[in-house]
């Protein structure tokens, strides 16, 4: 899942660490690299009348990435609005690959709909294969046969809508115990740290519905954060690939050997770690376990795994994808709402007040069950996704064949980037488009009637759209409305004393992320819950 926007900050000078590579390997560069501009120059006569997208003018040998800062999003935005053109489509070249970015409805629209075959794979990277098991997994292994396979086990046996309802009991014990450690807090006023307690939330959901209750079993819950965590340093790091592939090809990947090294050690690591549970779960399987419909994930691939041909590694690949996908996002979404609510307090109120007014008298919890005909809490989620969309920039998409867009001929081998980011926040399609306005989605029916995230809607991309659009929708959300519910209904927020103002300068990542944790004091009279 190694995206191309990640790295650009890196090449653009932000991080030392690319500073330093790139200085480094500049004369390796030249002696690759001036061969490779003499084959685009004459790539581009060959071309003849094709007219490609729209492109401000480029350096040689790294081509645009000085011009895409700490924020590849945000900086991406504003290049499209200088030399995007009406259609939003921009060209760029990053290193020496054509990137194809799209801001705007239209340009989404044709890439993620019109020409969703076309541009329907994924950018390879040598962390991505080895730490997602090659071509086995769903989140970027290249369109074909497998992937489908996969796509359809994961939507059809692990991320469907049934599968998420059954395992609503356990969500509402993860929540019990998140908010029952809060009441801790509220007793002797002390602040709490929301980013600790949110993330270890959303990875302990995604660890039992993985791996059952057994996933705190010796700590296993900070192992699997851990892995996590050391997994998207690595995706989210400076790879040469992502800007000169035939480069890092060259001499036998002389120059990717570390990274490959670091990649190897760590799914060495993954490896120990899933074998040893999928062992005991097939122990469990042989014994007559794993039948229950509220199994886990590991249960449920074993007993599919004849049917759809799983090798050993195809399991460890979906289960790597469900941890990885399935944690920062939630967290990230969730720590943005109460940031978001702690900035608009008539937002909060207004929240608190539709919670706590549908939850009949006597109830000392907010259950999934309660949260039916909750249209603000709904609202603020929504509105959340639209401003903080936790991959802004999506997926990157590779284009597998030439294509016209819009008039414009896209060349086989170009990398896509959809700006959801910068459609989210278009002043065109969204009034005070910059403002935390939840009401859009309740009022102003005639504008925003039945917008939505889940695909069909160009202004709102939080999830993507077409054949690659996140499957684990409902999970993330389920957790998502029922945390952040509970949050609300039990206590009243405040900033720490001498905090008047949140921090919200973000981190640029894999997942999006604010820089500073968030800490809030938490007050109550209500008793803890039980479900």
């Amino acid at each position: 899942m190694a995206k191309v926007a990640v790295i650009l900050s890196q090449l653009a000078g932000d991080l030392p660490a690319a500073k330093e590579s790139l200085l480094l390997l500049l004369p390796l560069l030249l002696l690759f690299l001036l061969p490779l501009c003499f084959s685009i120059i004459r790539s581009g006569r060959r071309q003849g009348t094709k007219k490609l997208p729209p492109s401000p003018l480029a350096l040689p040998l790294i081509g645009h990435a000085h011009l895409v800062g700490a924020h590849p999003h945000v900086s991406l935005r504003r290049l499209a609005d200088r030399h995007g053109g009406e259609d939003g489509l921009m060209l760029l070249r990053l290193g020496v690959v054509p990137t194809l970015v799209a801001s705007s409805v239209r340009a989404a629209q044709a890439v993620l709909r019109t020409h969703d075959l076309s541009f329907a794979s994924r950018p390879q990277s040598i962390c991505g294969e080895v730490l997602l098991y090659g071509p086995s997994d769903i989140a970027i292994a290249p369109y074909g046969e497998r992937w489908r396979l996969a796509k359809k086990l994961a939507t059809t046996h692990l991320l469907s809508v049934r599968k998420v309802q059954s395992l609503r009991a356990a969500r509402e014990e993860e929540v019990a115990l998140v908010i029952n450690k809060i009441h801790g807090a509220a007793e002797t006023r002390d602040a709490v740290d929301m980013s600790e307690l949110l993330s270890k939330f959303t990875n302990d959901i995604v660890c039992r519905a993985v791996a059952g209750q057994s996933f705190r079993l010796k700590g296993r819950d900070r192992v699997f954060r851990e892995l996590i965590d050391e997994a998207l340093v690595l995706l989210s790091g400076f790879n040469l690939e992502n800007f000169y592939p035939g480069l890092a090809r060259a001499a036998g990947g002389l120059l990717t050997r570390s990274v490959r090294r670091k990649a190897e050690n760590l799914r060495v690591q993954w490896d120990r770690f899933l074998d040893k549970l999928i062992d005991e779960h097939a122990m469990e399987k042989a014994d007559g376990g794993g039948s229950d419909p509220e199994c886990d994930f590991i249960h449920v691939l074993l007993s599919v795994q004849e049917e759809y041909g799983l090798s050993r590694d195809s399991i460890k690949a979906i289960l790597v994808n469900m941890f990885a996908a399935g944690t920062d996002t939630a967290y990230q979404t969730l720590e943005f709402a109460m940031v978001e609510l702690m900035m608009h307090q008539k937002a909060m109120a207004k929240l608190q007040h539709e919670v706590r007014s549908r939850v009949p008298k006597g109830q000392n919890n907010i259950n999934e069950c309660s949260l039916i005909g909750m249209t603000y809490l709904k609202a603020v989620i929504k509105e959340t996704l639209r401003l903080h969309p936790p991959s802004p920039l999506l997926l990157p998409r590779v284009s597998l064949e030439d294509c016209d867009i819009e008039g414009f001929q896209v060349p086989v081998g170009t990398t896509v980037l959809v700006n959801a980011w910068a459609i989210g926040r278009d002043p065109k399609l969204w009034e005070a488009a910059e403002e935390f306005v939840p009401e859009r989605f309740i009022q102003n029916e005639e504008i925003n009637k039945g917008i939505d995230f889940r695909g069909m809607d160009f202004q709102f991309l939080a999830f993507g759209s077409g054949r690659r659009m996140c499957p684990g929708i409902n999970f993330g959300l389920a957790s998502i409305e029922i945390m952040l519910a509970n949050l609300v209904y039990h206590f009243d927020w405040e900033l720490p004393k001498g905090v008047d103002k949140i921090d919200m300068t973000e981190v640029f990542g894999l997942i999006v992320s604010r820089k500073e944790k968030l800490f809030l004091i938490p007050k109550t009279d209500m008793a803890p819950c039980a479900f």
